[in-house]
């Protein structure tokens, strides 16, 4: 299916990608950007973010729209929350965004790697905020509070696609436990935010259904993109959204109450993550 002209983005600028990664110095650390094959890539490294990928990139799981890889996870770098932290601040990073591969293979999920890593950004960088991306620890409660005692600014978690494609898109995982880590994390207090995926076979009126879902659950932030392949190996995309319908939605998320919903072809789940909350007065 070709893609319309609204889909088309520039080439990313090959020196931004390089000057990132020259910064990042060390091999070892891996940025979501790079791993999932993003494609604003250029356009982050371009103004100086990205997102960090702890914990490794490779997935325990193996969800049918995602372009990391998938497999046998090796064993935890003890020392990658302190390189998170000193990369963060040779970056110069006034909103750190964390996310990680998930690990079904370690008890806690990476649960106490994720706090130390939000620990060791807020000792090396105390004025920044820190936004994490987390998996859903399996519904195991006490892996989420592990996450929250490290007092993330913002904590998010994916619902990704409708209740009706979860078997197809997200084998290993459930809608109404991936709601439950929002609700549990909202009643703590924190900043919440989710994201999804529209154009793999969902009809509006689930669409809708999900933002009325996520905002029951007490979530403040969402964001809403485009499906697009990573590979022909993943599920195709059934239909291109046009821009108008996801300025339909953000109105209508809007209406319910969401402090902000990012909408839009190439929205992704950190994209203009810092720009999201300084709208709000959050940071």
């Amino acid at each position: 299916m070709a893609l319309p002209s609204f889909l088309i983005k520039n080439t990313p600028k090959l020196k931004h990608i390089r000057e990132i990664r020259n910064k990042l110095a060390d091999p070892s650390l891996h940025t979501v950007c790079e791993s999932a094959s993003c494609p604003n890539i250029g356009e982050c490294f371009s103004q100086g973010t990205c997102t960090f990928m702890i914990m490794g990139d490779i997935c325990s799981r193996n969800c049918a729209f995602c372009g990391v890889g998938n497999g046998n996870p090796l064993p935890l770098d003890p020392e990658e929350p302190t390189k998170i932290a000193s990369a963060a601040k040779k970056l110069g990073l006034d909103h750190i965004v964390i996310t990680s591969v998930t690990r079904d293979d370690l008890p806690d999920g990476g649960s106490l790697h994720f706090a130390e890593t939000i620990m060791a950004v807020k000792a090396e960088l105390p004025e920044a905020s820190v936004e994490v991306l987390i998996p859903d620890f399996q519904g195991d409660s006490r892996s989420l509070q592990t996450v929250l005692l490290a007092n993330p600014t913002v904590l998010n978690h994916n619902i990704e696609t409708i209740p009706r494609l979860y078997k197809q898109v997200r084998p290993q995982a459930n809608y109404q436990q991936s709601l439950k880590v929002i609700r549990n994390a909202a009643e703590s207090g924190v900043y919440t935010k989710s994201g999804f995926m529209v154009g793999l076979g969902e009809e509006k009126g689930e669409i809708i259904g999900i933002l009325a879902d996520l905002r029951h659950a007490g979530c403040d932030f969402v964001t809403i993109g485009q499906y697009l392949p990573p590979s022909r190996r993943h599920l195709p995309v059934d239909r291109f959204v046009a821009p108008e319908e996801f300025s339909e939605y953000e109105e209508i998320g809007r209406q319910m109450g969401f402090l902000k919903i990012e909408s839009g072809p190439f929205v992704r789940s950190s994209y203009h993550a810092k720009e999201l909350l300084k709208k709000h007065g959050k940071i």
